[in-house]
């Protein structure tokens, strides 16, 4: 008899045995010839050569299924075991599934250009108002690069603007000041990765999330590297930011132009690159309308609401110069 251990790479073991073990008392039951246990990440199994080399392929497959999907049902085990397609394994618009099991996929026809953008270009920028899931899709794409191995980590940025607040007023260390600035990347995270596999990620530093201030002097390689809310960032910034692009690595840049909250004497870093990047090969560019929005439908009405008001205040602006001439 033959001793073998294997190793669960890349899954959460609550996931993986299921509720109350449920999901590993079904792997036990379907092979019958082995004596099997398991403990943590480490699966140890004893028996026959052949039936341990059967049974270690039909583990990486449910290995595979879970890393993928986030999920792993009875009749998924039964499915993968028996060699037949699962049913999640028929969506193949999805970018990733979220740790629900949900399909995370583009929802409207800018959201599929934005894809597309990614996967034939090293450099993406996405630009278009709130609600429209450039940040989400870009992250998507990000978590789904590093699930397929194809990069070895996701460097996440956003320059700590003071919209109102006052860094200096907020408790804490500078990490408790400028983490509330980055919440909404840890939030989109949370969606796509399970929780004790994110919090190994942010430990280890295969995910780093930080504010742009943090990114001078650093080469990135082998990473996807979204700068998310560009449109506050100085012309100096966000060309030290794409100065950081390293071999093997993927950047996507998001922004709105109507939210930006410089002080008025300072131009937008992302108003300035689109002009000056605009013809240089290799650089997709992805505008996102408000027919993109994909919050809730008075997310949408605001915004028209207040693009509305911008142009009326434009014309009367133009009025009052004719008029003083």
């Amino acid at each position: 008899m033959i001793e073998k251990h294997i190793i669960l790479e890349d899954v959460d073991p609550a996931v993986f045995y299921g509720v109350q073990g449920a999901n590993w008392r079904m792997v036990k039951s379907l092979f019958p010839k082995l004596r099997l246990m398991a403990r943590d990440n480490v699966v140890k199994a004893m028996g026959e050569d052949e039936d341990l080399q059967v049974f270690e392929e039909k583990m990486r497959a449910l290995v595979t299924h879970q890393t993928k999907y986030n999920a792993l049902s009875e009749e998924d085990i039964l499915d993968i075991l028996r060699g037949q397609k699962t049913h999640a394994e028929s969506g193949e618009d999805v970018i990733v599934y979220s740790t629900s099991g949900k399909p995370i996929r583009a929802r409207s026809e800018n959201q599929l250009k934005l894809v597309e953008a990614f996967e034939g270009h090293d450099l993406t920028f996405a630009v278009g108002p709130a609600g429209t899931g450039k940040t989400y899709t870009g992250i998507a794409l990000a978590v789904r690069a590093l699930k397929r191995k194809e990069v070895r980590r996701i460097v996440l940025s956003r320059p700590a603007v003071e919209a109102g607040e006052k860094l200096g007023f907020l408790p804490g260390d500078m990490k408790e000041k400028i983490d509330p600035y980055l919440q909404p990347l840890y939030d989109a995270l949370e969606e796509m990765i399970p929780a004790v596999k994110l919090k190994e990620y942010m430990e280890t530093g295969v995910i780093q999330i930080a504010p742009l201030a943090f990114m001078r002097g650093r080469t990135l390689n082998d990473a996807v590297v979204i700068l998310d809310e560009a449109q506050n960032t100085t012309t100096s910034q966000i060309k030290m930011f794409l100065t950081r692009m390293g071999m093997n690595t993927k950047m996507i840049v998001t922004g709105d132009r109507t939210q930006i909250d410089l002080p008025p004497s300072q131009r937008s870093g992302l108003i300035e690159a689109l002009r000056i990047l605009k013809d240089v090969p290799g650089i997709a560019f992805v505008e996102l309308t408000r027919k993109d929005i994909v919050r809730h439908k008075l997310v949408t009405r605001i915004v028209e609401a207040y693009e509305a008001e911008a142009k009326h205040r434009r014309a009367e602006q133009t009025t009052e110069n004719k008029t003083n001439e």
